[in-house]
């Protein structure tokens, strides 16, 4: 395989190769060193060296970072070469430990020297590297426990389904969309109430002659989420954040955020204190994204809706 004409997206293949390189070279060291242990043991082996006493398979496992069956079964084939032995827990008869048998301790003093050069063989290659590929690892790790490479090729591919979708002033031809989306959404888990139908059926007067925007996301001319901002008599609050509706085709594009984010921009433009939003617990994705653009929950505000069981603000200023 050609890694470089493939490129990045060959990492998990060039790390099994370059594994198997490693693995092959380390079955030849323990001959050589007549060494009865295979690579795969490893792990276990140094662990339970290093204990005073026997160790159960779970600390064994989270020491080392392997799966509990993974460790069961390296320690079943260590025991079978007389290397590792179970024995109950003086302390707590339930448990059973493993420890290294004499034969395993013989092997820890015999080792010692094939640690000292292997040790310096890596530090050597290392040093004529210009790039010191443990360090690297000890990075790469580090970025992995933060955000996982399927969590990060997911935001990629959001960026670019979304890279085309265009954020649009609501027209009267963009009415039918706005109408049908929140509809959708609103009868799968609740009923449409007096306050939807007035807003739904004419936009125009309930929302837009009255100082509010609708905003519309469009790809390839289709419309695909909806999120509208309702001018409030209310003294506390300048506007609300409403009607927002995403076609379940463009679920995971990211188009709730854009929108969200797209919104939140309009409301600054029309010089917006602070925003204001009724929302229902049971659409969790919702109150997920509403917090990630900075809303905060409050308590206390009328509701035409019966279906508002939380109400959140957000500070713009």
């Amino acid at each position: 395989m050609n890694f470089e004409e493939i490129g990045e997206m060959a990492l998990g293949s060039r790390l099994r190769y370059l594994s198997t390189k490693v693995t092959e070279d380390a079955e030849k060291i323990y001959n050589a060193y007549e060494i009865q242990l295979k690579p795969k043991w490893f792990p276990v082996f140094y662990f339970l060296s290093n204990q005073e006493k026997g160790k159960p398979i779970t600390s064994i496992a989270n020491a080392i970072g392997h799966s509990h069956p993974s460790v069961i079964k390296i320690v079943h084939e260590m025991s079978k070469a007389e290397l590792v032995t179970e024995q109950k827990d003086p302390l707590d008869g339930r448990k059973n430990n493993i420890l290294l048998t004499k034969k395993g301790m013989e092997v820890t003093s015999k080792i010692a020297e094939q640690y000292k050069d292997v040790e310096s063989a890596i530090k050597n290659m290392l040093k004529q590297t210009k790039h010191n590929i443990w360090l690297a690892i000890q990075e790469f790790e580090y970025l992995l426990e933060e955000k996982s490479i399927l969590t990060r090729v997911l935001e990629e591919k959001k960026l670019r389904e979304s890279s085309d979708v265009v954020i649009l002033e609501f027209l009267p031809e963009h009415h039918s969309a706005f109408r049908e989306l929140n509809e959708q959404w609103i009868t799968r888990y609740f009923k449409l109430e007096d306050a939807d139908r007035k807003a739904l059926d004419d936009p125009q007067s309930h929302i837009l002659d009255k100082g509010g925007k609708i905003l519309v996301a469009v790809q390839n001319d289709v419309v695909l989420g909806v999120c509208a901002l309702l001018k409030m008599q209310d003294v506390k609050y300048d506007y609300e954040l409403a009607k927002m509706a995403v076609s379940p085709k463009a679920r995971g594009k990211g188009i709730g955020h854009l929108l969200g984010k797209s919104i939140i921009e309009k409301a600054k433009e029309l010089n917006a204190s602070d925003l204001y939003l009724e929302s229902n617990t049971i659409l969790k994705p919702a109150i997920t994204l509403y917090e990630k653009l900075g809303f905060k929950k409050v308590s206390g505000h009328y509701t035409p809706y019966e279906r508002c069981n939380i109400q959140m603000e957000l500070t713009l200023n």
